[in-house]
């Protein structure tokens, strides 16, 4: 579902750590009209901060995973054999049960046993939820531990969002998107507005941006970014935003190094809330991401 009046903005990372959630946290607050999506569905943590009250959770089901009915498994081990994935081992009865972490949901197992005795139903991999939030409705979801296909969990999380902020006549989409360039990335990015990328002033922060940047630029969404601790290494910093203006994306500013944001998240509030010296740099960010969108 999608309205041309509302406006999506992610804010990705090459990789964790470099600050994507704190500074999102902080464009919720200063919004003041947005829906809030946690697209890092494998480390969702925005809700630390923002402490969401849990409105409607629903359950997440993707791909599958074999289930041998015990009474009706004669013990033959043909499913033993063909499992390439070690995901079933033999009981003390002499019967077989499948792993469910190891299982990868092929189907091979189904297909050859004789005696029918599989299962293969649908795989419960997490949840997602509607929640009510200090700066407005969010959305938020977790996987459970080992699960898959967090790309079409993401897809999920956006497009209820989308159908929160056309119900509720909210013109922005705010998501705290997964670090890196996989399949979740993917999942969280096409089809939006504007990419805010965090990076860091370090030798791998350049190259982790350079990967991003290939992936906005690729589906052609408009792109800036914002280094965040500048200050720890401003030759670096100088480095970074001549390579993302090569790349064709602007340069949003920058954000200091500040252990206030350590207090806050300490306090689970976000940074322009406790009002530490940081906070300035986000709010002007934030400024030039208003100007943007």
């Amino acid at each position: 579902m999608r309205h041309a009046q509302i406006k999506e903005l992610v804010v990705l990372s090459g990789k964790g750590g470099t600050g994507k959630t704190s500074v999102t946290a902080s464009f919720a607050m200063l919004a003041k009209k947005a829906v809030v999506a946690d697209c890092d569905v494998d480390a969702a943590d925005l809700h630390l901060v923002l402490n969401p009250e849990v409105q409607e959770r629903r359950c997440f089901f993707s791909g599958n995973e074999a289930e041998i009915r015990f009474n009706d498994c004669t013990g033959c081990g043909k499913c033993h054999t063909l499992c390439r994935f070690d995901a079933i081992y033999r009981t003390e009865n002499n019967r077989y049960q499948v792993d469910p972490v190891a299982c990868e949901g092929c189907g091979v197992c189904v297909q050859f046993c004789p005696a029918k005795a599989i299962d293969f139903p649908e795989r419960h991999s997490g949840h997602w939820m509607i929640s009510q939030a200090r700066s407005g409705p969010m959305v938020h979801a977790q996987l459970e531990p080992a699960a898959e296909n967090s790309g079409k969990l993401v897809t999920t999380v956006r497009e209820r969002s989308w159908e929160l902020a056309v119900d509720k006549r909210i013109p922005l989409i705010i998501s705290d998107g997964p670090p890196g360039i996989g399949c979740p990335v993917i999942a969280s990015l096409s089809g939006v507005s504007l990419a805010l990328l965090v990076t860091e002033p370090t030798v791998s922060g350049l190259h982790d941006l350079q990967r991003v940047l290939a992936l906005t630029r690729h589906f052609s969404v408009p792109t800036i970014v914002c280094v965040n601790k500048w200050d720890i290494n401003p030759q670096q910093t100088e480095r970074i935003e001549a390579a993302a203006r090569a790349a064709g994306a602007q340069v949003a500013g920058r954000i200091r190094y500040d252990r206030g944001i350590t207090q806050a998240q300490l306090q689970q509030i976000t940074a322009v809330e406790l009002g530490c010296a940081a906070a300035d740099d986000i709010r002007k960010v934030w400024q030039q991401i208003k100007r943007l969108l």
